[in-house]
């Protein structure tokens, strides 16, 4: 019982699962897409906070068990963050109904953040396999340092897409207390540079 639980496949069986019923209402009625991009896009959102706080948790918590579990899962939450942001723009592309409407708004704040967000998620999401990663080499780590500005231009998408600043910060702000800490805790451990005489 203890391995079926922690099974990854298992894992990734419950990540996929909100995203059956909202794919099988829209291949049913394609109207119903404008309703389903909300939920798709704070999934997106919430595994790709969750993704990101595990390390500067475990730096916190180092003994903690259950972070360690989480953490050899953050590439499959990272993975499904990317596959709902994919779902959120295929959703939008359908209510949307044409190209001109989305040229239309394209320009607007809360719209083109949302589309170069995706932009960076997409070679990171595809490059989230052992493959990708050992062909990358040193750079694999570099391009999924890329999360960070594709996290600020999510947050913006997120306020500027409904005008209301508190539903996105609830989930931003522990994410950015968090990674505050982990830079200012990176940082201020080390030596001061010797200066030459």
């Amino acid at each position: 019982m203890g391995r079926i639980l922690s099974s990854k496949y298992l894992f990734w069986v419950v990540l996929a699962l909100p995203a059956i019923p909202m794919m099988l209402a829209v291949a049913s009625d394609p109207g119903r897409a404008e309703g389903l991009l909300h939920p798709t896009g704070e999934f997106a959102a919430r595994f790709m906070i969750i993704a990101m706080m595990i390390t500067p948790l475990r730096m916190i918590f180092p003994k903690a068990g259950w972070l360690n579990w989480m953490m050899r899962r953050r590439r499959a939450l990272g993975v499904a963050a990317f596959f709902y942001a994919a779902l959120h723009t295929v959703f939008y592309v359908i209510e949307s109904g044409a190209l001109q409407p989305m040229l239309d708004e394209f320009w607007k704040l809360g719209i083109w953040t949302g589309w170069l967000a995706f932009a960076i998620f997409m070679p990171l999401g595809l490059t989230s396999n052992n493959t990708s990663q050992r062909w990358l080499l040193a750079g694999w780590k570099t391009l999924q340092r890329f999360v960070y500005p594709a996290a600020v231009l999510t947050l913006l998408h997120w306020i500027f897409v409904h005008n209301n600043l508190g539903p996105a910060l609830v989930h931003f702000i522990p994410l950015a207390a968090l990674e505050v800490w982990r830079i200012w805790k990176t940082y201020s451990g080390r030596p001061e540079p010797r200066v030459a005489a």
